[in-house]
């Protein structure tokens, strides 16, 4: 569908590069084909005998950040034409499956604080980094969808001002900035923070390093809790 329909027409170059945060991946993996499953292989090899094919699954991501909260002068609205400068208009045809997912969990219990509009299709609950989310979502081959309207533009709007103007932080976080100055005294200190009371998690860190600066593996530091982790 390139940039006609579906989700691909949000991707306007000039409002994703003007963003707080912007990247894309591909991700390549082997996945059993069965006769009535579908699963990946285990990265050791092809160890499954109830496996009668291997096909190779290719998923492209776009990730991209819009600090409208930093930038709107503290104000947390957004709507889908703000970020993108344009609207869903139609869904791919080629598509299985399109799908809109806003976060509306609610910040300490009040549901009644924020409205998303049109209304969703349906509300997807999930439990992501111990904690329980819900999302609304918008199935953009529910034929309902466009009915009304051939533009869908997900706006969410809170319904009074909150008491407090910082955002909530999320319980796994990271800061990053560059200190020093030139080949001896530069520095790139990524800080990752987990408030979680109890649970560990995972986490692989993906550095994007400005081009004036070199690194060098032996001056790589690790601390936690105080403590600097070598590599073993």
């Amino acid at each position: 569908c390139s940039l006609q329909a579906g989700l691909a027409v949000l991707l306007k170059a000039e409002r994703l590069f003007h963003s707080s945060y912007h990247s894309q991946a591909v991700h390549i993996r082997p996945v059993c084909r069965g006769s009535h499953w579908f699963a990946q292989l285990p990265c050791g090899g092809f160890t499954d005998a109830s496996c009668l094919a291997v096909s190779w699954e290719l998923r492209q991501t776009l990730t991209v950040v819009f600090d409208f909260f930093s930038s709107g002068q503290g104000k947390k609205d957004w709507s889908l034409f703000k970020m993108f400068s344009r609207t869903l208009t139609d869904m791919c045809p080629l598509a299985s499956q399109s799908k809109v997912y806003v976060d509306i969990s609610p910040k300490n219990k009040e549901k009644e604080l924020l409205e998303v509009s049109p209304p969703p299709t349906s509300v997807h609950e999930a439990v992501v980094q111990g904690e329980r989310k819900t999302y609304a979502v918008y199935d953009l081959l529910s034929p309902s969808l466009f009915n009304t309207s051939r533009s869908l533009n997900v706006q969410l709007k809170w319904k009074r001002p909150q008491d407090s103007s910082e955002m909530p932080i999320p319980t796994l976080h990271a800061q990053r900035y560059v200190g020093g100055y030139g080949l001896q005294t530069g520095e790139i200190c990524t800080l990752i923070y987990n408030t979680h009371p109890y649970r560990a998690f995972p986490v692989i860190l993906l550095e994007t390093v400005p081009w004036y600066l070199r690194l060098y593996v032996h001056t790589l530091t690790i601390i936690t809790k105080g403590k600097e982790n070598k590599p073993s």
